[in-house]
């Protein structure tokens, strides 16, 4: 067969989005879904530690020691933004902690930097939310923290669950998830966020906002628009919230 090469045009040209993922991660699949095709996703994890999902855990993941150096890590393929994927460890320090470690994040050379918890905190305030119903995977310490840094944003809390999990996170159903979801929904809230990169949710959330009738925010999806949002490229994924701030 006879091929002419002026046939071909491609591959897609890449752009990059660096990720520092906490050393559990299983959830790199469902990252992939939420962006379009020329997105490339270039991970790095945090050092492995001995302590189940807790408040210490939160703390030890969120290093700002190691946040700079996994940011080293991928920055050889240039991304034009690094992500630190982890809620819990972007919000267990409160506000300004977040905000220190983007600023780690670039000091290690990278163009931009976003965090799960700080992406949380610019739609909130794009959407002008300010009551949530929250749902966790995690203990009630872990989740009162939560509950802490939204208040610092101005937003409160008017109804939480959280699991109780100490590790495993990836492997919740998804009818136990929507189940706790629908629980937790209130009156007064606005949203509802539900934690952790580690928690399974993508298939979720469209089906979920048909039935509550409000925005259903989930860590992965707000973590990868507001990587999206720097490199000026749309979001894939559900979410009716998305087309508001777009």
């Amino acid at each position: 067969m006879d091929l002419d090469l002026l046939d071909f045009d491609g591959p897609l040209a890449q752009r990059g989005i660096g990720v520092i993922a906490p050393f559990d991660l299983a959830l790199e699949r469902e990252l992939w879904r939420w962006v379009p095709m020329e997105v490339s996703l270039h991970l790095a994890r945090t050092p492995y530690e001995p302590v189940p999902v807790s408040m210490e855990m939160a703390r030890l993941v969120s290093n700002s020691t190691h946040l700079a150096a996994a940011t080293r890590d991928v920055l050889h393929v240039e991304p034009e933004v690094v992500a630190y994927l982890c809620t819990s460890g972007s919000f267990v320090n409160g506000v300004d902690y977040e905000r220190s470690l983007c600023k780690a994040i670039c000091a290690a050379g990278a163009p931009d930097a976003v965090t799960t918890s700080g992406a949380l905190a610019e739609v909130l305030h794009q959407l002008d939310l300010r009551s949530v119903s929250v749902i966790t995977p995690y203990d009630e310490d872990l989740t009162k923290s939560l509950q802490a840094f939204l208040a610092e944003l101005g937003v409160t809390t008017v109804s939480s669950d959280y699991l109780g999990l100490g590790g495993g996170i990836w492997k919740v159903s998804y009818r136990t998830i929507a189940e706790r979801i629908l629980a937790a929904d209130h009156p007064d809230a606005e949203a509802i966020f539900v934690s952790c990169t580690n928690l399974p949710t993508y298939d979720l959330i469209e089906p979920l906002e048909r039935k509550l009738g409000k925005p259903v925010l989930t860590a992965n999806q707000l973590t990868m628009w507001a990587c999206l949002k720097r490199m000026r490229l749309p979001i894939v994924g559900p979410g009716s919230w998305l087309r508001e701030v777009s």
